[in-house]
């Protein structure tokens, strides 16, 4: 099995900054995309970031210029760096890696526990 495991989340003051990471393991025979969701209260769960095996990037708007997603692929690890919170910010973070098992032939979607973020005013 492959799981997901995030550490970092937290309260932190509007304006700070927290850093999400997320390790992978099992029985892992390649990552290629990883990335990190988030879901507040009432709404839907959306992509917040996302990473692909060779360092591409993307953002969703409300994040760009903020956040800072990275990898390590030796370490099977993904970072959310997130700077300038604001109260929107508050939600649960869950990490995401689209992994291959080993003797596997398919990708497969996994998903970490979740942790909190709170932004307070």
């Amino acid at each position: 099995q492959v799981q997901l495991v995030e550490s970092g989340g937290g309260l932190v003051q509007a304006g700070g900054s927290l850093r999400l990471s997320c390790a992978a393991s099992g029985n892992i025979n390649r990552i290629s995309d990883m990335g990190w969701h988030r879901q507040a209260p009432g709404k839907q769960r959306e992509s917040v970031a996302a990473i692909t095996r060779g360092s591409t990037k993307t953002y969703v708007d409300s994040v760009k210029g903020r956040f800072t997603i990275s990898r390590d692929n030796a370490k099977n690890t993904v970072y959310l760096q997130m700077n300038s919170l604001k109260p929107e910010d508050t939600a649960v973070y869950y990490c995401h890696a689209r992994a291959r098992k080993v003797w596997a032939t398919n990708e497969d979607d996994y998903w970490g526990q979740g942790t909190q973020v709170t932004v307070s005013s």
